[in-house]
């Protein structure tokens, strides 16, 4: 599943060889860079997906399905520690390279692993690439490349303890696959146990989660990625949908505009090297709505 159907699956609009980067993206792009009222604020064109129709690049790319959590309450613990005005995990080595999904909707499973990676990281472990196929083709209660819920993955890598093997043992194809199980002796991370939240209103608190926990697995609404080049997104994030799974890896507060730093699965020549910014407070593209932390 999750392969996309050209043109026949009731897609509308030009023939093909028209649909280009002429008429339709110009437009797109035009519109999306026109609320542009400062330099840092993000700039969009031409980049590997705007020769897509929007409906066949949200029926390809964006396929996580939300998931309603409870509220995040705060339990004050004394004195805190203030938070630092940047932060990111790459700079502490625990961050894996940009994969990239290619047609699959797998982007759960890659905002999930992403996040046991960097958790059994921080412990001290060698940074290991984790296996995207084995939670695309072993999480039951997912449809592998046709979509996917972060937090169904993580309760079913929490109740099964199932040990995530290397990708190099299981390696990404692009499509959903049949499960491999794997016999006991083999090298593999299973989690401990995790949290996931609502943190819409407290996006201070979800920072002191991730200095403290690790990157978050986030579900965010990414209509207006599709034409992303760079700079920090804070409009065009309004359709209030959660429909693509990414990994918040740090953040940053010392400009006019302070954002988080978030990788993506779209490969690295996709927005800034693979990652994008996005404005932090005010709950932009929804980010702060199912944030989940790990641990391993």
């Amino acid at each position: 599943g999750g392969r996309p159907a050209r043109r026949e699956a009731g897609f509308t609009g030009p023939a093909p060889h028209v649909s280009g980067c002429t008429g339709e993206s110009a437009k797109r792009i035009i519109l999306l860079n026109s609320s542009s009222k400062d330099n840092a604020t993000a700039f969009y064109g031409i980049n590997q997906f705007s020769h897509l129709f929007p409906e066949e690049f949200k029926a390809i790319y964006l396929r996580s399905i939300p998931h309603k959590l409870p509220r995040y309450i705060k339990v004050p613990k004394g004195e805190e520690k203030p938070l630092p005005k940047k932060f990111d995990w790459r700079d502490k080595k625990v961050i894996a390279e940009v994969r990239n999904q290619q047609t699959c909707g797998g982007c759960w499973a890659f905002s999930v692993v992403g996040g046991i990676q960097s958790a059994y990281a921080i412990k001290g472990n060698n940074l290991e690439e984790l296996s995207v196929q084995q939670v695309i083709d072993c999480s039951y209660t997912n449809y592998g490349c046709s979509g996917g819920s972060t937090v169904s993955a993580l309760n079913w890598l929490n109740q099964t303890k199932v040990k995530l093997v290397r990708d190099s043992e299981y390696t990404f194809k692009a499509q959903t696959g049949l499960c491999h199980y794997f016999g006991h002796s083999d090298f593999g991370v299973s989690i401990r146990g995790f949290a996931a939240y609502d943190f819409s209103g407290q996006e201070e608190e979800m920072m002191r989660m991730l200095v403290n926990w690790g990157p978050l697995a986030v579900t965010v609404d990414a209509v207006s990625w599709q034409d992303y080049l760079g700079g920090i997104i804070q409009y065009h994030c309004s359709s209030g949908r959660a429909n693509h799974a990414v990994l918040i890896t740090g953040f940053d507060r010392t400009g006019s505009i302070p954002y988080w730093i978030v990788q993506n699965s779209w490969g690295p020549t996709w927005g800034i090297d693979g990652y994008v910014r996005v404005k932090i407070g005010g709950n932009v593209c929804g980010i702060a709505d199912t944030v989940s932390s790990v641990f391993v």
